[in-house]
């Protein structure tokens, strides 16, 4: 189930409930539970992620996180480790989820680009329903292995994620 909207996990978990306000009611103290401990206990982080991400801004890209996940869990993420967002001048300028309009990925990738004047962008992901939205949203994609799962077609890949400054200059030359 991972990678997919809350609602789809919850369909998928707590079949035992009545669709509706229980299940709704269920998985809405869930996303609070989990967006409430990962803002107190945090994750764990792949090696290297900050400063890639620092790497990647000294260079001169924009970072944008879109993600299926419920309302409040990028920001839970964020404050945990102290990453700064919600600014151009920020090392994460926006972030979009699932939770926050309920649209899908390729919706919100769309969305995401529109609202920062986007003209080129590209999409790091690890499962196929991510490389599906990023090709219905009409821009690259480059596959993480490390991560959940395979990618149909061949595809720009990084093996640690360190790897991305260099394949995303490749992507976007």
């Amino acid at each position: 189930v991972m990678g997919k909207p809350m609602d789809v996990i919850a369909d998928t978990l707590f079949t035992y409930t009545k669709k509706g306000k229980q299940r709704n009611a269920l998985r809405e103290a869930c996303e609070n539970y989990e967006n409430e401990y990962l803002r107190e206990h945090g994750g764990l982080l792949y090696p290297e992620v900050v400063e890639t991400w620092e790497k990647l801004k000294k260079e001169g890209y924009h970072l944008y996180i879109v993600s299926n996940c419920q309302a409040g869990y990028v920001e839970a993420f964020l404050e945990f480790f102290r990453i700064p967002w919600g600014k151009p001048s920020c090392l994460i300028e926006d972030i979009e989820c699932y939770g926050n309009n309920f649209l899908q990925k390729d919706e919100n990738i769309k969305l995401m680009a529109e609202r920062n004047k986007l003209t080129k962008a590209c999409y790091v992901g690890d499962i196929q329903s991510d490389y599906d939205a990023t090709a219905k949203a009409g821009f690259p994609f480059i596959h993480a292995t490390y991560g959940f799962g395979k990618i149909n077609v061949p595809v720009p890949e990084i093996h640690k994620f360190s790897d991305l400054p260099d394949v995303v200059k490749e992507v976007l030359s």
